[in-house]
């Protein structure tokens, strides 16, 4: 029989921006089994189970998820299936196997009415399909009673996939003028930032050995925010790309209120997560969201 330090970790979402860099940053932690959409469908609950049965892994990742906020206005069903349903199904899964999930979610799950930074314990209330989908995900992988993490994070960027940083490096070359909502705050995160802090927590999990391994997650399972240190709006996260950007010319940017800018879904005015209780339970902290777009776009 397998021994457990042996099982695999399962990691959805290989080609998604935190994905991506997770599958580089957790190794060390084992084998790692990582799959994309054509070896692992989130939208067949049926599938789920059978590739976690198969691998029966100690530990599964599970980045993946629909992210388009505003087409989720439109296409709920699918958005809650993955979002919601799936991290549901992975979360029966690993508590059948013994196994511990990782989850991500989001700042979208509250309201942004608060005055202060929003701490683990305050009441969600999403504005939109998104943000219910990714609470009803938490909701139910409590309810699981599964070993869990579930990271909260905001503002995903990374130099793949679709994200505010390649949009405005884009439109940078496009356009001479652009108009960016100024009254939306938050923490701008960088996808590496997200993946090699979970991996930090892993490793911690990993240190404690065979005999501490049930114990460490009885303790620490529960939901977390993870996001880049300091804030700024999406106007001063564009004024801080074309400025550290090596821009040929920058545009003149604009800023503007949510209200001139409508969009499907609405956005929380304010997006600020405290990490206090991640940097007292694991000693970690994450960069500031400046530090960190300046190492991003190094790698440019």
């Amino acid at each position: 029989m397998i021994q457990d330090s042996q099982r695999p970790v399962l990691l959805t979402g290989v080609n998604g921006q935190v994905g991506f860099e997770l599958a580089r940053s957790l190794q060390g932690l084992g084998k790692i089994v990582a799959l994309d959409r054509t070896r692992l469908d989130l939208a067949n609950p049926d599938q789920i189970r059978a590739v976690v049965r198969d691998l029966k892994p100690r530990i599964i990742v599970n980045p993946a998820a629909y992210t388009a906020v505003d087409a989720a206005e439109s296409d709920a069903a699918l958005a809650m299936r993955l979002n919601a349903e799936a991290p549901a199904v992975f979360a029966q899964e690993a508590k059948r196997i013994g196994a511990a999930l990782v989850q991500y979610s989001t700042d979208y799950v509250f309201d942004g009415t608060k005055a202060g930074a929003w701490a683990e314990g305050d009441e969600a209330k999403p504005l939109s399909i998104y943000g219910k989908s990714k609470l009803a995900a938490e909701q139910a992988i409590a309810d699981s009673g599964c070993h869990h993490l579930i990271f909260r994070t905001s503002w995903v960027y990374g130099l793949r996939g679709r994200n505010f940083l390649l949009t405005m490096l884009r439109l940078a070359v496009e356009r001479d003028r652009l108009r960016i909502v100024s009254d939306q705050i938050g923490a701008p995160t960088w996808a590496v930032t997200i993946a090699a802090l979970t991996a930090q927590v892993l490793a911690q999990a990993a240190a404690v050995g065979e005999q501490g391994w049930s114990e460490w997650w009885t303790r620490h399972t529960g939901v977390y925010h993870l996001t880049a240190a300091g804030e700024t709006s999406w106007y001063g996260f564009a004024e801080a790309i074309f400025e550290m950007g090596g821009l040929v010319t920058r545009p003149e940017v604009e800023p503007i209120p949510s209200l001139a800018y409508p969009t499907p879904a609405a956005r929380p005015a304010n997006s600020r997560l405290s990490n206090a209780r991640f940097a007292q339970t694991f000693g970690l902290c994450a960069p500031h969201w400046r530090d960190a777009l300046e190492l991003c776009l190094a790698g440019r």
